[in-house]
């Protein structure tokens, strides 16, 4: 790896390293379930090796975390032996599988915040576990007053008390772009609106390379597929089993295509490839969903693996 990439050091990495679930929700955009998919324990220790040499803070996702319960128990340790305190450890959950003896084990493992993403008529308990799980946190001295999901930036700029929060899937919010994917575009719970712009938001792509005031620089694995941001892209930027994520964002950031994500503009990806922002602004207005016209972009027009532009194909 080269010193002097900058990349070694990132704000956020947001790692969703199983789709295994005990549920299987309708809007969930990536298939996760009673038989999501899963990678290995090798490939997990290997993601970790390959993660920057320092972060801020790393999320751990699912599917549900505690469906794997001794994977996610492996990760933390790895994650301890790797960075120490430096690094804060977040984990969402649906919080169904979460009891006193399972949180006992997260804490001494070095997990400082946690989110519950349950709480909204999808989820198998619709949120009926949310009292439960306050006086659980409660009993262990686990802070419910910072409720925020992203968390304020000096909470987790090395500072990092223990605290919780909880939020759940809304039309105006989490029903957005990103959902126009999996089980959720299938049943039509997807948000059809092209003004709709969830590049430009935390999860979106905005910032993935440089991130800014109120964003912190964020990066996205699914399992092992290093993105811009939590949906992703239709191809990956890269394979964090077997490639130092470092490497796989300097790969891609002095790109026109990647510097517009990173500004949380889809629409003006092509315009290095002679497709220009009104072009973009029609297709995506026909399809419906900004994240559905960045699927088409890297399917129709932009190669990944080359960071060429493919054979011409019409807008129409």
């Amino acid at each position: 790896m080269n010193p002097n990439n900058k990349f070694n050091h990132i704000a956020s990495v947001y790692w969703v390293f199983t789709q295994l679930c005990n549920d299987k929700c309708d809007h969930c955009y990536n298939f996760s379930g009673p038989q999501g998919s899963r990678i290995s324990e090798a490939d997990c220790l290997a993601i970790i090796d390959n993660l920057p040499d320092s972060m801020d803070r790393i999320i751990l996702s699912g599917g549900e975390p505690l469906a794997e319960k001794q994977k996610l128990y492996l990760i933390l340790d790895a994650l301890k032996s790797k960075y120490g305190n430096t690094t804060q450890i977040m984990l969402q959950t649906n919080g169904d599988l979460l009891t006193g003896e399972i949180l006992d084990v997260l804490i001494a493992k070095g997990v400082t915040r946690f989110d519950v993403a349950s709480i909204d008529r999808f989820h198998k308990a619709a949120g009926a576990r949310l009292t439960e799980l306050a006086e659980l946190f409660d009993s262990r001295g686990v802070n419910g007053e910072e409720k925020d999901p992203l968390v304020k930036k000096d909470n987790y700029l090395h500072a990092f008390p223990l605290s919780w929060g909880y939020w759940g899937a809304t039309e105006d919010m989490w029903l957005g772009g990103n959902w126009a994917r999996g089980r959720a575009y299938e049943k039509g719970l997807w948000k059809q609106d092209p003004q709709h712009n969830f590049c430009g938001i935390l999860s979106g792509a905005i910032g993935f390379l440089n991130g800014g005031p109120d964003i912190p620089q964020e990066v996205s694995i699914q399992l092992w597929a290093v993105n811009p941001c939590c949906p992703g892209t239709k191809e990956p930027m890269g394979d964090a089993r077997t490639q130092k994520v470092a490497d796989i964002l300097a790969r891609v950031a002095d790109h026109p295509v990647f510097q517009a994500l990173d500004k949380g503009d889809p629409w003006a990806m092509g315009e290095v490839l002679g497709i220009s922002k009104l072009d973009a602004e029609r297709r995506c207005g026909e399809l419906g969903n900004v994240c559905l016209w960045c699927d088409e972009f890297f399917d129709k027009h932009f190669d990944m693996k080359t960071l060429q532009k493919k054979t011409d194909h019409s807008l129409s």
